[in-house]
């Protein structure tokens, strides 16, 4: 059947990751598309900036991807060829411990292992088969429930992933491996007891072994550059300070894919929607939020652990118990005195950051959703427990609440940066529960944010199947 004209066969609103992915697979299958975008550069999450002083380049959102080194379908693309560069930092990740010790992800299973003491063969037991059946099993895992292609790999992945961090951490005994999971499961931003929270873990360690943890050289802005890069050399359009609140303000098209939350759906096309689909949409649940802080540094951070000045990421957060404390004391609505915090440092392998000899930091705690508690002396206080002296290489910092952060990017709604809670209660009925999550109900209008699966980080893989099922739809391709 023949498509009546319009101005575009697709239009994409918003340019996040997803977007991008979206907008890139539809003109690679020869169909005229136009991304939209509300802000003056492109990028969603992956924008990079002068927050602090003239010199210091802070990556706003995300800052550190192994899962954008991983992905499906970004490893298809000539980012490459488009300026892209990742630089590895010789320890993926570091989890550092008050007697001044640290565990650290690197290199092979093995290699971390042997780093575990009395837990090495339990941790070579329990990553090793991931590791092994990834390469095989990741577009099943990142993408929607459907019968996988290997059956039997997938279960041995989704047994252990589908329990819950604390039933997990059972299988080890020593500090060192016990902590090293709750840094990697509270990336999860939900109660280390939730159902699934190991799944993230799983992931995230795999492919610190297989990958790595980059960080793009210049900023994580450079990642958005080269996807737009490529999208504009196959002849794919691009406005910015374009931001959609109707469908009337859009050209005619034939399919409409929305890099948006269900709440800002709603506003732009809710009614379009069944009553139904409304109402499933209304009922679809944001996670807790997140406070945030740029450090322009005079020196690097003075870890005591001499693990940590080789690597790109630090969990900060001692032991597992009090991790796990920390997150659960966030989704019952409170702000912990020690939380868990995320911090990267990119300049200990990207000097193009800062000024020659200086140094940038990045980090972020969990707060609960729509906090505007200023979190700053608290995750200081945090940095400078495991690092003495962190305090006095500060030379000027920038903090986002979580209100900031719905102000930059209207999908973090409340700060909550995956676009809705992760849960087994929306890990595959994200946002609500239909053969496919991509498709709304209304005829040519589909979502492709991190609200649908396989959910929050920077990898493309919710823009990749929307855009798969809406060329299937609307275009029989």
């Amino acid at each position: 059947m023949k498509l009546e004209r319009r101005d575009y066969d697709a239009i994409v609103v918003g340019s996040g990751p997803n977007g991008l992915a979206a907008a890139i697979l539809m003109q690679q299958k020869g169909l005229s598309v136009l991304l939209l975008e509300g802000k003056p550069t492109i990028g969603g999450g992956l924008r990079t900036a002068e927050l602090t002083l003239p010199g210091y380049l802070h990556d706003i959102c995300s800052a550190v991807h192994p899962l954008a080194v991983a992905s499906p379908f970004f490893e298809t693309l000539p980012l490459d060829n488009h300026g892209l560069e990742y630089l590895y930092p010789e320890i993926a990740a570091a989890h550092p411990f008050d007697n001044g010790t640290a565990t650290i992800l690197k290199g092979t299973v093995e290699e971390t292992a042997n780093l575990l003491g009395d837990d090495a063969a339990g941790y070579v037991k329990l990553i090793e088969p991931v590791v092994k059946d990834w390469p095989l099993i990741a577009s099943d895992v990142l993408g929607p429930l459907h019968f996988p292609k290997y059956p039997l790999r997938m279960a041995r992945f989704g047994l252990p992933a589908l329990t819950s961090a604390s039933n997990l951490v059972k299988r080890f005994k020593t500090p060192e491996a016990r902590g090293l999971l709750a840094g990697m499961a509270a990336h999860s931003i939900q109660p280390l007891t939730n159902l699934a929270t190991s799944a993230i873990a799983l992931v995230l360690m795999a492919n610190g072994h297989l990958k790595g943890w980059p960080i793009p050289k210049g900023g994580s802005n450079q990642i958005a550059n080269a996807l737009v890069s490529y999208f504009t050399s196959i002849g794919g359009k691009i406005e910015t300070n374009t931001y959609i609140t109707s469908l009337q303000q859009l050209p005619s098209a034939h399919a409409v894919l929305f890099d948006v939350t269900p709440r800002q759906l709603l506003k732009i096309a809710g009614h379009k929607f069944s009553s139904i689909y409304k109402w499933q949409m209304e009922r679809y649940r944001y996670g807790a939020g997140v406070f945030k802080i740029d450090w322009a540094l005079d020196t690097p951070i003075p870890f005591t652990a001499d693990g940590c000045h080789k690597a790109g990421t630090i969990h900060i957060g001692n032991t597992f118990e009090e991790i796990a404390k920390a997150e659960q004391e966030i989704w019952d609505g409170k702000h912990p005195d020690k939380p868990f915090v995320l911090l990267a440092q990119p300049t200990i392998i990207d000097p193009t950051r800062a000024p020659q000899g200086k140094h940038t930091a990045w980090a972020y705690c969990h707060v609960p959703n729509s906090s505007e508690k200023d979190m700053t002396a608290i995750i200081e206080n945090q940095v400078e427990r495991f690092a003495p002296g962190f305090k006095d290489t500060i030379l000027a910092r920038h903090t986002m609440n979580t209100v900031q952060m719905e102000e930059y990017n209207p999908n973090y709604i409340g700060g909550d940066i995956n676009g809705g809670v992760i849960d087994l209660g929306q890990l595959f009925t994200r946002p609500v529960l239909r053969w496919s999550p991509y498709k709304t109900s209304a005829k040519g209008l589909y979502i492709c944010s991190s609200s649908t699966p396989p959910g929050g980080g920077v990898h493309g893989m919710c823009g990749y199947h929307a855009a798969k099922r809406a060329l299937k739809d609307v275009f029989n391709r």
